[in-house]
């Protein structure tokens, strides 16, 4: 048998134990906000420790995380060294994910299994991937353990915040410093670049009055009408620019949550949005805020008593392919190809991850894993987040073959 027949049996024999730790990783909850994480770190080390794979844990400090808005990071690296010389591949997967919400009709912490999906939050992004990438070491160290390099699995807390204490701050801590790295994603194509992401709160102040005498206050919600129709006017713009990166489209804007007033009777002196902008690669972050600053101060000029704040909450850059993460892409496509029957595309992807911190520190990535071909088809950030187990089983064995051709 070839080497990769022998990981692929050995994946196979060990798969329902593979699906056993993933239920295990959904069963504890690590919904962010509030981001009390460290307990799921904590019960990662535990479970890989029955491997024979020790974690180091890296906590960040707690003042430093309750100061971002979450409650507790603790980041885990796993090194397995096999020989002097050869490249260092680091493995990462984020376990942080948004709160269930409503509509589940399984339980979202149950890992429950049915019609040849598990379900649960983070089922699929990308507790799945801590699975697969854990086993596909494994599968690489019992049957094609390589004669030198290394491999790392970076298990990290802080991707829906922006990455900046998740794997920003292992770079930054000189904890890591890999040569080539895969990020946790989906089955069906492997991503080379991706969106950048700005997040601002705009707060919009008037002067509150009784709604009997409304002449006497400034209405805030007026104000930030204006403001929200100069953005969406701005949006129907962004649709004329077009990326050049297959998978990526145009940039795009987005309103997620508004609040503001205090009752019915009273003219709202307060009002806040908060606001999602996605920038292609070809984009300049910097131009791109200021742009959008501007869209904002203009409407808001034109009315009387109407004063504005702006707070910049996350400036994710986007994604660039480097040029040294040819061997990653023609690895996977080729064993992503034989095991999946079909062509594995590289390509963009109209998200934002912490995948970009790693490339912006000099280190070629590209992100690969456990999952259906669509963001929607896993109901990723929805009711019912599902990854089909035998996604889950062949990318697991694409990233063990994928790591016995780069550390060979």
């Amino acid at each position: 048998m070839t080497d990769y027949t022998k990981l692929d049996a050995w994946i196979d024999a060990h798969f329902d134990e593979e699906v056993r730790f993933l239920q295990e990783l959904v069963r504890v909850p690590t919904d962010t906000p509030p981001g009390n994480n460290a307990p799921h770190a904590e019960r990662t080390a535990e479970l890989i420790q029955a491997f024979g794979f020790e974690a180091e844990k890296h906590a960040v400090p707690e003042q430093q995380v309750k100061d971002y808005g979450l409650e507790s990071i603790t980041n885990l690296i796993v090194r397995r060294q096999y020989g002097s010389g050869g490249r260092t591949v680091a493995l990462n997967a984020h376990g942080d994910v948004v709160p269930p919400g409503e509509g589940w009709s399984h339980d979202p912490y149950g890992g429950e299994i049915d019609g040849g999906s598990l379900y649960g939050r983070a089922a699929a992004v990308s507790k799945s991937d801590f699975a697969s990438f854990t086993f596909a070491v494994r599968a690489l160290e019992a049957v094609a353990k390589p004669a030198k390099g290394s491999v790392e699995l970076h298990f990290t807390y802080d991707e829906e915040f922006g990455g900046i204490l998740g794997p920003g701050w292992l770079l930054d801590k000189g904890l890591t410093k890999p040569d080539l790295m895969i990020a946790a994603g989906f089955s069906y194509e492997v991503v080379t670049a991706h969106n950048g992401c700005l997040q601002m709160e705009v707060t919009v102040h008037g002067k509150m009055a009784h709604a009997a005498i409304p002449t006497t206050g400034v209405d805030a919600l007026q104000g930030a009408v204006r403001i929200l129709n100069a953005l969406y006017a701005q949006n129907l713009r962004y649709q004329q620019v077009s990326s050049k990166v297959e998978g990526i489209t145009h940039p795009y804007l987005n309103v997620g949550r508004i609040e503001g007033g205090t009752n019915t009777n009273v003219v709202p002196g307060k009002v806040v949005f908060k606001l999602d902008r996605r920038m292609i690669p070809e984009e300049n972050p910097v131009e791109v805020e200021a742009d959008i600053r501007k869209v904002i101060a203009d409407a808001a000029a034109g009315m009387a008593g109407i004063t504005v704040d702006i707070k910049r909450m996350l400036l994710a850059n986007s994604m660039k392919p480097l040029a040294g993460n040819k061997p990653l892409v023609d690895a996977i496509q080729k064993h992503g190809q034989e095991l999946f029957g079909e062509p594995i595309k590289a390509m963009g992807t109209p998200l934002y991850t912490d995948v970009r911190l790693y490339g912006e520190a000099g280190i070629p990535g590209v992100i690969y894993g456990a999952g259906p071909r669509t963001v929607l088809e896993s109901h990723a950030k929805r009711n019912d987040e599902r990854v089909l187990l035998e996604d889950l089983r062949r990318a697991t064995k694409v990233i063990a073959r994928t790591l016995s051709d780069l550390l060979s």
